[in-house]
C-alpha cells in the first residue's frame, strides 16, 4: 500500500486545527485508505485507540447510523473527557441533514473532525449552508504516475504504458488480468453514473447521460458548450436540449468524474464565461468506454498533464492569445507557469506550432512544451520536457 504523501503531509498539517477537514474525490480514489493510513500514523503517535471514532457509510453495519440524531448521539457517547477524539466519517453524504451533526460536534472542546464524500455538491449545498468558513476542502484524485510507479514496482517506461491506458485507480494497479480491470473499473463507473450522479440528481434517463459521457470523454482537449454537447447528441439520434446537457455535466462534474477548465484571455487578463474544456478523471476509465485510439494519444497525453497540475494545487485554465490558444496556465500563489502539451514536437511545422503561442506572451513566467520526445530542447527560454520527467518532478 503506496502512502499518499501529499495528502497525508496535508492532513498532518491540519492535526487538530480548529476546522473540520472534507476529503473529496471520485468513489474509489483512495479517501478510505487515506483516513485508514492517517488512523495508524495517530495511533503511532501514542494516540490510544479509545480516542479514534471511524464509521464507513458504506458499511451495512454502520446502517443505524444513516440518521443524523442517532449518529450525533453514538459519537457523542464516545468522546473521551479532556482528551481529543479524532472523529472520521466515512462517505458522509449518506446520511441526510449530517452537517447538523458535524455541527454540533464540531463545537465540543477536544473534537477533531475528518469526512469525506464523492459528491462536491455537499460543499456548494449541505456543508456550505451550515458550516461555512468552519471547514477545508482536500480535493483528491487517482494516483499520480510517481505514485503508480512506486506501487506497481515496474520500470519507469513499464509503468507508463500501463499508466496511460489504464489510469491511476489504486487497487486497479494490482491487477494485472485485463479483464479482471475493465470489470472493476466499469463498477466504479457504474457506481458513479448511478448512485452518486443518476439517484442524487434523480436523472432517469440513463442512455442520455452515458452518452453525454461518452461525448465530452471523446472530446477532452476540445473546447466544448452545452449547445455544442446536445446538437450533436440530437444528430446521433439522442434528442436533448443545451438546457439538460448542462444539467448533466454539472451532475458528472459534482461527482468527481469529469473537471473543467475555463479559458483565460492573456492579452485582456480575464476569465472568458463560455466556451471551457473538459478532462477526465481518471483515463482507465475512458479507455474502458472508448477503447483503444492511436488518434487519442495527444489528448490523452493533456489530459495527464491537466491532471498532475491540479493535484500539485494549481488552478489551470486554458490560454488565448489573440487567435491563439495555450493549453494550460497553472496559476498558484499570484505565480503563473505556461505549458503546451504535444505527442511529439520533432516535426518543425508542429514546434513551430506549440511555440508560438508561448512566444507571444511577453512576461517573466516559465513557459514549457510537454512531450513524450526524449530529446531535450530550448528555445529563447522555451524548454521542452519530457512527459515523465515533468509528472515525476
Amino acid at each position: 500500500m503506496v502512502e499518499r504523501k501529499l495528502y497525508m503531509d496535508k492532513i498532518k498539517k491540519l492535526q487538530e486545527q480548529q476546522i473540520i477537514k472534507v476529503v473529496t474525490g471520485v468513489r474509489r480514489c483512495g479517501k478510505s485508505t487515506l483516513l485508514k493510513q492517517f488512523q495508524a500514523y495517530l495511533l503511532e503517535s501514542d494516540v490510544s485507540p479509545e480516542q479514534i471514532i471511524a464509521i464507513n457509510f458504506e458499511d451495512v453495519a454502520n446502517e443505524h447510523l444513516l440518521e443524523y440524531h442517532t449518529l450525533h448521539d453514538y459519537v457523542t457517547e464516545r468522546l473521551q473527557n479532556g482528551r481529543m477524539t479524532y472523529i472520521f466519517l466515512d462517505e458522509i453524504q449518506a446520511v441526510p441533514d449530517f452537517q447538523k451533526a458535524v455541527d454540533s460536534l464540531f463545537i465540543r472542546e477536544n473534537t477533531d473532525i475528518y469526512i469525506t464524500g464523492s459528491n462536491a455538491h455537499m460543499l456548494s449545498g449541505e456543508l456550505a449552508t451550515l458550516l461555512s468558513g468552519r471547514y477545508i476542502e482536500i480535493p483528491m484524485l487517482p494516483l499520480s504516475f510517481a505514485e503508480y510507479l512506486e506501487l506497481s514496482g515496474l520500470d519507469r517506461r513499464s509503468a507508463w504504458q500501463n499508466y496511460f491506458q489504464y489510469g491511476g485507480f489504486p487497487y486497479a494497479v494490482q491487477i494485472a488480468d485485463n479483464e479482471i480491470r475493465n470489470d472493476y473499473l466499469a463498477g466504479i463507473y457504474h457506481t458513479v453514473l448511478l448512485k452518486d450522479v443518476a439517484a442524487r440528481k434523480r436523472i432517469n434517463d440513463i442512455e442520455l447521460l452515458e452518452s453525454v459521457v461518452k461525448f465530452l470523454f471523446d472530446n477532452i482537449g476540445n473546447i466544448v458548450s452545452s449547445k455544442k454537447i446536445a446538437d450533436s447528441l440530437t444528430s446521433f439520434g439522442r434528442k436533448t436540449t443545451p438546457v439538460t446537457a448542462e444539467n448533466y455535466v454539472t451532475a458528472l462534474s459534482d461527482a468527481f468524474i469529469l473537471y473543467k477548465a475555463e479559458r483565460y484571455d492573456v492579452q485582456g487578463k480575464q476569465h472568458l464565461k463560455s466556451l471551457e474544456k473538459y478532462y477526465a478523471v481518471d483515463m482507465g476509465l475512458r479507455r474502458l468506454l472508448l477503447g483503444n485510439r492511436r488518434r487519442d494519444i495527444g489528448h490523452i497525453l493533456e489530459n495527464i498533464v491537466y491532471l498532475e497540475l491540479i493535484r500539485r494545487g494549481y488552478k489551470v485554465s486554458i490560454g488565448k492569445v489573440g487567435d491563439l490558444e495555450i493549453d494550460f496556465i497553472a496559476e498558484h500563489n499570484g505565480e503563473k507557469i505556461y505549458y503546451q502539451v504535444s505527442a511529439t514536437v520533432m516535426d518543425e511545422n508542429t514546434f513551430e506550432r506549440e511555440i508560438t503561442p508561448l512566444k507571444r506572451v511577453h512576461d517573466h513566467y516559465p513557459k514549457y512544451i510537454i512531450t513524450m520526445d526524449e530529446l531535450p530542447m530550448d528555445e529563447d527560454g522555451i524548454k521542452v520536457v519530457n512527459v515523465i520527467d515533468f509528472l515525476l518532478q
